[in-house]
C-alpha cells in the first residue's frame, strides 16, 4: 500500500514530505469510508426495525457501531505505520499486533451483541411465532457468549505470538488448583447447568420445596444462584447447588386445581343425605367451570362426633389462583343452597344432655331449711 501511494505522488510531491501526504490521504479516506458506512448501515438498520424478522434486526443493530470502529482502527493503524516508518521508533513495531488484536476484539464485540439481541428477539412474541422461554434463551445465550469470549482470547494470544498449547496446558494445571479452592463455586455452576438442562422450572414459575422453606416466583436463574421472589415480595437468593439436593415442587405446571371439601349435616337430617348428595353431584356435572374429564366424587363419608359428613372431590378447568377461589366459592354457596332447599342444616359441634324422667328440679322456696344452731362438734 505504501509503495503504490508513493509512486502515485512521486511526480507531484517532494520525497521528504511524501509521508505527510500519505497520512493525510489515509485519514481522509478513513473518514470518508466511515461516513459512507454509517449512512448506509443506518438506513439498513432503520428498515430492519420496520420488519418483524429475528435476524435482520439483530444483525444491523449489532454491526452498526463495530463497523465504524474497525474502519477507524485499520485506517489509523496504517497512518501510524506510515508515520512510524519516518520516525524510526521501536514502539511503532507493535502496530500490526495491536491492529490484529483490536480487530479480533471488535469482531467479538459484534458477535456478543448479536447473540444478545437475537436472544431478546427470540423471546419476544412480536418477532418469534413460537417464542423461546426465558430460561432456555438465557442458557443458550450465556453459553454462546462465553464461547465467543474464550475463543477470541485464545486467537488474540496466538496472534501475539504466544503458544495456545502452552496456555491450555497451564490452564489445565491451574484448573485443578482452582477446582480444589472453589469447589462450592463449581458446585453452584454445575447446579445451574443442571437446571438449564433438566428444566425443573423456568423464569416466572411458582416453585416450592417441602425440604426447605423455599416458595415463590422465579425471577432470575444465574450461573451461581437463583433469585426467587417470595409472596411477601422479598428476594430470596438460593445457591444452585441446593437444587441438586432437595425436592422441588412446581405448582405452575399443574393441569388443574382441586376442590376437596368435607360438608357436615346434622344427625337429624341423615334421612335427606342421599338426595342432597345426588343434587350436589348433578350440580358439579353441570357446572361450566368444572373439568368433566377429571374425577368427580360426591359421597356420604363418615359418622362424625357432631355431624354426618359427605365430601366433594373435583377439579376446576382453570389453574389461575384467583379465578380458582372464585369458582370454589360459587360451588360451596351452591352446596349451601341445595342443603337448604331440602330443609336440612349444616352441623356444628353440639352437646346433648339427657335428664332422667324421675329427676325433679325443686323451687328454692321448697328447699329444706338448714339449722343455724351449732353442732355438738362446734361446726356450723
Amino acid at each position: 500500500m505504501n509503495s503504490s501511494i508513493a509512486s502515485w505522488f512521486s511526480d507531484f510531491v517532494h520525497t521528504d514530505y511524501l509521508w505527510v501526504v500519505e497520512v493525510f490521504f489515509v485519514v481522509f479516506f478513513t473518514t470518508f469510508l466511515s461516513f459512507i458506512c454509517s449512512r448506509f448501515l443506518g438506513k439498513l438498520r432503520k428498515r430492519a426495525r420496520g420488519t418483524k424478522n429475528v435476524w435482520d434486526d439483530a444483525l444491523f443493530e449489532s454491526i452498526y457501531a463495530p463497523s465504524r470502529y474497525i474502519i477507524w482502527l485499520v485506517g489509523f493503524s496504517y497512518a501510524a505505520e506510515i508515520a512510524g516508518s519516518q520516525a524510526q521508533v521501536s514502539i511503532f513495531d507493535a502496530i500490526p499486533a495491536i491492529r490484529r488484536v483490536g480487530t479480533i476484539a471488535i469482531f467479538s464485540w459484534f458477535l456478543v451483541n448479536m447473540i444478545g439481541r437475537a436472544e431478546r428477539n427470540l423471546m419476544n412474541p412480536d418477532y418469534a411465532r413460537d417464542p423461546l422461554d426465558p430460561t432456555t434463551a438465557s442458557a443458550v445465550g450465556k453459553l454462546l457468549r462465553v464461547s465467543v469470549v474464550i475463543t477470541a482470547a485464545l486467537v488474540a494470544l496466538q496472534s501475539m505470538g504466544y503458544s495456545i498449547s502452552g496456555v491450555l496446558a497451564f490452564g489445565g494445571i491451574g484448573g485443578i488448583a482452582v477446582g480444589f479452592a472453589a469447589k462450592d463455586l463449581l458446585a453452584n455452576f454445575f447446579g445451574g447447568l443442571m437446571i438449564y438442562l433438566d428444566r425443573p422450572f423456568k423464569v416466572g414459575d411458582w416453585i416450592r420445596s417441602p425440604d426447605k422453606e423455599i416458595e415463590g416466583t422465579v425471577e432470575h436463574i444465574g450461573w451461581r444462584q437463583t433469585c426467587i421472589r417470595t409472596f411477601d415480595k422479598r428476594p430470596l437468593y438460593v445457591p444452585n447447588a441446593t437444587f441438586t439436593q432437595i425436592s422441588v415442587e412446581n405448582p405452575s405446571r399443574m393441569t388443574n386445581r382441586r376442590i376437596y371439601e368435607t360438608i357436615g349435616l346434622r344427625y337429624d337430617d341423615i334421612a335427606k343425605m342421599s338426595v342432597i348428595v345426588a343434587d350436589v353431584d348433578k350440580m358439579l356435572k353441570n357446572h361450566e367451570a368444572i373439568d368433566q374429564t377429571q374425577t368427580i366424587i360426591v359421597n356420604f363419608n363418615t359418622f362424625a362426633s357432631s355431624s354426618v359428613d359427605f365430601f366433594v372431590y373435583t377439579y376446576t378447568k382453570t389453574k389461575n389462583w384467583i379465578e380458582f377461589h372464585k369458582i370454589k366459592q360459587d360451588v360451596l354457596l351452591k352446596i349451601v343452597d341445595i342443603v337448604e332447599q331440602h330443609g336440612a342444616e349444616m352441623a356444628f359441634p353440639t352437646s346433648t344432655i339427657h335428664v332422667p324422667n324421675h329427676l325433679e328440679i325443686l323451687d328454692k322456696s321448697d328447699a329444706p331449711h338448714t339449722s343455724d344452731e351449732t353442732s355438738p362438734n362446734g361446726d356450723h
